[in-house]
């Protein structure tokens, strides 16, 4: 797949031949979907927990007696239908997290990329860094790539993706201001983050990376 190299300015300088095997396949939404309930499942803590009548602390005895009151029958204060008493059915610490085979994440991951390289959501941009590591500077690169008409468009509506070459910690450093802009490496991708994105900006030594990633662990 071929696609258009963009410098910071937002100048188009040159074509790039993207990997079809990464950026050029069929988009299997249920691999996709299962890749997302995956990343949720295993974030969730599962810590949270109520109390049977059995665990509840509190007498055993029968709060009246059981005719001539007027009242409905009623065992102990630890009953569920008292207030204070025991929860039925209350949620108790479980782990929510299931395994997803690595083929399978691998293929979601790529038919992630795929649609947003097929819809015209990724743009390939000339590698580059924030020596600053300041975030206005950060924004006023992504506003050119974005076409955006005001900076703060950038950090408030527009979500992005960054998708990086190696860790580069001054540019991550210029973005932790900006809630919707995100930085991923190339070998560590998520697909929630991925697939909700309305903008991927891939740098161009992230793309090379991937291509040699992914048939390196495929080869294996």
């Amino acid at each position: 797949m071929e696609k258009k190299v963009y410098s910071i300015d937002g100048k188009e300088v040159r074509t790039i031949n993207l990997d079809d095997k990464i950026f050029g396949l069929p988009v299997n939404e249920d691999v996709i979907y299962y890749a997302i309930t995956n990343e949720l499942a295993n974030m969730r803590v599962g810590t949270a927990s109520t109390k049977t009548r059995a665990e509840v602390h509190g007498s055993n005895a029968k709060p009246y007696k059981q005719k001539g009151t007027g009242n409905a029958r009623r065992g102990d204060k630890k009953s569920p239908i008292t207030v204070g008493g025991g929860t039925i059915f209350g949620p108790k610490p479980r782990d929510y997290s299931f395994y997803m085979p690595k083929k399978a994440k691998r293929l979601a991951m790529k038919s992630i990329l795929s649609m947003k390289a097929q819809d015209d959501t990724l743009t390939v941009v000339e590698d580059f860094t924030v020596e600053s590591g300041k975030t206005k500077d950060l924004v006023k690169i992504l506003t050119n790539l974005t076409q955006a008409d005001k900076a703060a468009d950038v950090a408030k509506e527009t979500r992005t993706v960054i998708l990086l070459k190696d860790d580069d910690k001054l540019l991550k450093q210029a973005g932790r201001n900006l809630r919707n802009v995100h930085f991923l490496s190339y070998n560590r991708l998520r697909a929630h983050d991925l697939f909700y994105a309305r903008k991927v900006i891939l740098l161009e030594g992230a793309a090379k990376n991937l291509s040699e990633f992914y048939a390196k662990v495929e080869a294996e």
